[in-house]
């Protein structure tokens, strides 16, 4: 029957009518259902962080644009691997004294006085952990490290003056996984295959490092130009790849740092996990020796030739690959015949520039020597005539023929019988 009555409009004019009439305290409880939590992160859940001064546990929030103007707000969590860069703009009234008192200008701010919980338990709070915004994760057993890096510089301006941010965050995987009852699990089951059991041109190429599998990267480079810390380019199969990027030195070069900036400039090119093993197939497992080949190496030498002021140092990474197509010719699949890391180098002077330009080259190179095609059974050839009146021309040179062994058979009987007559 609600659906007869004529509902009544209620207006500023007839509010307070209304409050005597239905007016009254009212009390609404608030939701006293706890956050449930996983054992352990799964992709895209937020990452939970722990404020030890207030007891507070918050999420870990990633600063994002927002509208057609691009400001930041800083409300966004990060997902758990969930690697992605953002970049957002700032507006300060008096950049002076933002500089003193805005958190958002404060690295420090970005770190202190919170940690980052390993797993999303609710009641377990990890005292000693570190701060990341480079996140080490190891399958269930949760982040294992944490790291985070600023790059800052000098600024100056007058009031209205705007400020561009970035911010990265990037997940990365560790070695083992899963002790106990798994201790033989490790990182590379996780990783997903690049064919079965060959190649596919386009899937990551599979390297390893101490029975760690892992994919080949090389250098990638920043907006500026830079080399970035943190993020890498995934070699794929089939596809040449070439990168270039500067990387920064010391202010100072003395001839005593000539090692330290050699071995900086080798984990820069070959990374921080540096490849000694390239998988031959696409679904290689890293306990099986024959499976993997070793990546040759040929670095720089030691010392520069007629420069005694100077550290010899790579400047650039070749990286050669020759493989081939083995199996049915029906079916054939990719595989490795072998790799090597070919540097080239050049002789820096001492106390000169800070930046170093270094390039990485990838080449594939295919090396398939195709059978010869296989000889099949013999065939008939038929030869046909061009003449479309042949029929007939072979029917009337039948009958002529004919005709005339006929009259020669004729012939021949008369003579004998005028001989046996005589």
């Amino acid at each position: 029957l609600n659906y007869f009555q004529q509902p009544q409009n209620i207006k500023e004019s007839n509010f307070s009518k209304f409050l005597d009439k239905y007016g009254g305290r009212s009390f609404l409880a608030p939701s006293q259902v706890e956050p449930s939590f996983s054992a352990f992160y799964r992709a895209g859940d937020p990452i939970l962080i722990y404020f030890d001064s207030s007891s507070v546990l918050s999420t870990l929030r990633q600063p994002v644009k927002m509208g057609a103007s691009g400001l930041c707000v800083a409300g966004n969590p990060a997902g758990f691997l969930d690697s992605k860069s953002t970049s957002c703009t700032r507006i300060f009234a008096n950049l002076s004294k933002s500089c003193l008192t805005d958190p958002a200008l404060d690295a420090a701010s970005y770190f202190r006085d919170f940690t980052v919980l390993k797993v999303p338990v609710s009641d377990t709070i990890v005292q000693s952990m570190k701060v990341i915004y480079g996140i080490e994760f190891s399958g269930t057993r949760g982040i294992q490290s944490v790291s985070v890096r600023f790059k800052v510089s000098n600024i100056s301006g007058t009031s209205g003056s705007s400020l561009q941010q970035h911010f990265t965050l990037h997940f990365w995987v560790s070695a083992p996984i899963l002790l106990g009852l798994l201790s033989s699990l490790t990182l590379s089951h996780m990783l997903p295959r690049s064919g079965n059991p060959g190649y596919i041109t386009g899937a990551p190429l599979l390297v390893a490092n101490g029975g760690t599998m892992q994919q080949m990267s090389i250098l990638r480079s920043e907006g500026d130009g830079s080399c970035s810390q943190f993020l890498r380019h995934t070699v794929q199969f089939g596809r040449n790849m070439r990168t270039g990027c500067k990387l920064s030195l010391p202010p100072i070069l003395e001839e005593s740092n000539c090692n330290y900036i050699q071995q900086k400039l080798y984990m820069a090119l070959q990374g921080v996990n540096r490849a000694e093993n390239l998988a031959i197939m696409g679904s290689a497992h890293p306990a099986q020796e024959d499976e993997w080949t070793t990546i040759l190496i040929q670095n720089c030498p030691v010392k520069a030739v007629n420069c005694t002021a100077c550290c010899m140092v790579p400047v650039t990474l070749e990286i050669q690959i020759l493989w081939t197509k083995a199996g049915l010719l029906s079916n054939p699949q990719a595989q490795i015949l072998g790799a090597r890391y070919l540097y080239q180098c050049h002789p820096l002077k001492f106390l000169g520039t800070s930046m170093v330009p270094v390039t990485t080259v990838v080449t594939f190179t295919d090396m398939t020597e195709w059978p010869e095609p296989p000889r099949g059974q013999p065939q008939m050839h038929w030869k046909l005539p061009f003449d479309m009146f042949f029929p007939f021309k072979v029917t009337w040179n039948l009958e002529r023929s004919y005709r005339g062994d006929l009259a020669g058979c004729f012939l021949l009987i008369l003579i004998i019988s005028s001989l046996l007559c005589f």
